[in-house]
């Protein structure tokens, strides 16, 4: 495919002059901002002083006059003739009122993010507006594209005006980063929420610890892809997240590695714009691997769309049934009755109206219930419209019966309690995740589950973990900002949130058994994970990573310093301030978690055992095919004997542990078959083929 050229920009901050020389005004008319809805307003652009805009004579300035009663509905775009679409605003003033002369200038010396309605006066969009100046003729028509999100709120545009000149905002070169880089052409149309659009696609990646030019070939990745724009509240920010399907030139699916992770197809580009640390979702997803849990694979990349410099983005595994991701048994249409029907499957705690189609309702009210909220499960694996009839019912049924259990008088009874139905220590290890982080959406919103095949130990497994944005002290609501208190008692500080939790979890933690396990866990992740030097050692790493790229990032969206929904006080003004608030929030979460554990830790007799598992059926072995290394998880917790063999019954390697994962190295070991042997003290064994 070839390459196709680009041109980058960046903000660059210089003085403004009181006056423009050779500037041209357009001047358009206003009307009704249609409540909930979006309104368009044109000026028609018939000559200009010098064409095609670009870095020297170009668009300026955008100036309006608007009437409204709660500025944070808006969102207010421009569109040139060309197509190109940026964002001057969005959600800003909250509850206030009107726009009064104000005037978006990418050369203003401070952005509309940080200031209060009317806002009056020479403020920076939040999107820089040389994006505009990207070569195109300028004449014809320009739109100011107005987005009222939420009924009740009428408003009016009095006036618009464009100002052309020569003094743009100027284009810089992008020319260099350590970080991955990935380019997208979209040929001129346009990223919605819905359906994909065909898009021409390139990552630069030399390597670890490499520098990536701009201008050298696409080596990662070269070819097409589908996009669109997802996520729930995080698309009333103006740095938008993707999702990514790569595509062959037929825009069919097609799996591929992109940056050293798993080859698949779908993918998500995050752009953590209120996270201003850059890092609290591969934080939590770091915690959970180190668990020996699934998580998603995430890459810090710097994005260019069209040619526009984006910031730092993750690129990231996109929650999926495969042997490199949530690795369960498929299900296909047919799998209807016996074994066949009993996995795999992913549903999650969500908003009905959230991605994941139909679903269906728990018989059992939330924790909070005073205005009559629901928990909401939706299929997520089979997907709403694949999954037939006699699935639904069944996972259905085995949620059912869980919640059931736990609900009964005899929910603490290890064998047919509770456990009979879960993989205990998966529901531990999301507890402890959720309240380090102190999650405010944290079992709640976009919490996943899985189910196995019963052939693979038949069992609902809590996880993987998802979506960290306003964690770890990024919440200015329901406490989310303080050190203490509990996450699962979400309903207790916000009860009339539409999205309440389960009311599994003081359930559990009337459970002795329980809770001991919750605290032998919680004693060996304190010197591992949970240790202050190993969260120091973590986020200096990647705040090392970042340090030259997140520079241009906040040079892009300046909001270093600015409340961005839902940022505590005191706000930091700088990156490195961000940092230090996130690992100082950590220290005392951790501190506080530490005297506030529930459980003693019983290690006695066979209680590991009893409340993980009743066998050793639920022990998986990944990657599977393997390479340098493989992680046995699922252990449960007793001493085991691990033995591997290869084909011919040859004795390779054998290892001795009480944990709940092992990580064996294999890279000694050569391309074929082999087989992993565990057994227990009580007789109990199980074999495991793997592949390298």
């Amino acid at each position: 495919m070839p390459k196709f050229v680009i041109k980058i920009k960046l903000i660059l901050l210089i003085f403004i002059t009181p006056f423009f020389t050779n500037a041209q005004t357009f001047s358009g008319t206003g009307g009704q901002i249609v409540d909930n809805n979006t309104s368009i307003f044109n000026i028609n652009v018939s000559s200009l002083l010098t064409t095609p805009i670009n870095g020297s004579f170009g668009i300026e300035q955008v100036c309006l006059n608007a009437i409204h009663s709660y500025d944070a509905d808006l969102t207010v775009d421009l569109q040139s003739p060309d197509g190109t679409i940026i964002t001057l605003f969005s959600s800003i003033g909250g509850g206030d009122d009107n726009f009064t002369n104000t005037c978006l200038n990418s050369n203003a010396s401070s952005s509309i993010i940080i200031q209060n309605a009317p806002f009056t006066g020479t403020f920076k969009p939040t999107t820089n507006l040389s994006t505009l100046n990207n070569g195109q003729s300028g004449i014809g028509v320009w739109k100011l594209i107005i987005t009222d999100d939420y009924p009740q709120d009428d408003g009016t545009l009095l006036n618009w005006n464009i100002t052309f000149g020569n003094n743009p905002a100027p284009i810089a070169s992008f020319t260099t980063s350590n970080l991955p880089i990935i380019v997208i052409n979209t040929n001129g149309q346009q990223i919605v929420d819905d359906p994909k659009i065909a898009v021409e696609m390139g990552i630069i990646y030399n390597g670890p610890g490499n520098i990536n030019y701009i201008t050298d070939p696409y080596n990662n990745y070269s070819g097409n892809a589908g996009i669109e724009i997802r996520g729930s509240s995080s698309q009333m920010f103006p740095k938008k997240t993707y999702g990514l399907e790569l595509w062959t030139p037929a825009n069919t699916d097609t799996s591929l590695s992109l940056i050293d992770m798993p080859a698949e197809s779908d993918w998500i580009l995050n752009a953590n714009y209120t996270d201003k640390t850059l890092l609290r979702n591969t934080l939590a997803y770091n915690f959970a691997r180190k668990m020996a849990n699934y998580s998603s694979r995430a890459r810090h990349c710097e994005l260019v769309i069209n040619g526009t410099y984006m910031g730092i983005y993750i690129l990231m595994e996109k929650i999926k049934r495969d042997v490199n991701r949530v690795d369960i048994s498929k299900l296909t249409i047919n799998d209807n009755v016996g074994a066949d029907v009993t996995g795999g499957y992913i549903i999650k705690i969500d908003k009905s109206t959230g991605s994941g189609g139909g679903g269906f309702v728990s018989s059992y009210p939330p924790l909070s219930s005073g205005n009559g909220q629901t928990i909401n499960y939706l299929y997520e694996y089979p997907a709403d419209d694949v999954i037939t009839p006699a699935q639904q019912t069944y996972i259905q049924n085995y949620v059912d019966s869980f919640e059931n259990a736990l609900a009964s008088p005899t929910f603490n009874d290890p064998i047919n309690g509770y456990a009979k139905y879960i993989n205990v220590l998966s529901f531990i290890d999301l507890f402890l995740i959720n309240e380090v982080a102190k999650n405010v959406d944290g079992y709640r919103i976009s919490t996943y589950l899985h189910k196995k095949k019963i052939t693979d130990g038949g069992k609902l497994y809590a996880g993987p973990v998802w979506d960290y944005d306003i964690a770890f002290r990024n919440a200015n609501y329901c406490e989310g900002e303080l050190f203490t208190g509990w996450a699962y008692q979400f309903g207790n500080l916000c009860g009339g949130d539409a999205s309440q939790i389960p009311f599994w979890w003081p359930r559990f933690l009337q459970d002795s058994n329980f809770t001991s396990i919750l605290k032998c866990r919680w004693l060996e992740l304190k010197t591992t994970i949970f240790n202050n030097a190993y969260i120091t050692n973590y986020t200096d790493s990647v705040t090392n990573l970042l340090n030259d790229a997140q520079g241009r990032n906040f040079d892009s969206w300046p909001i270093l310093g600015a409340y961005v929904w839902p940022n505590p006080s005191p706000i930091a003004t700088s990156y490195n301030g961000e940092i230090t608030n996130l690992k100082t929030w950590l220290q005392n979460r951790i501190n506080w978690l530490d005297n506030n554990m529930p459980g003693q830790c019983i290690t006695t007799g066979n209680l590991n055992n009893q409340i993980y598992k009743n066998s050793l059926n639920e022990i998986a072995a990944s990657p599977l095919p393997f390479n340098e290394k493989i992680i046995v998880s699922n252990l449960p917790g007793t001493a085991l004997h691990l033995s591997i063999y290869d084909t011919y019954g040859k004795l390779l390697n054998t290892y001795t542990t009480s944990q709940h994962a092992i990580e064996i190295s294999t890279a000694m070991f050569s391309a074929g078959c082999y087989y992993l042997y565990i057994n227990d003290t009580s007789g109990l064994s199980k074999t495991i083929k793997l592949i390298k």
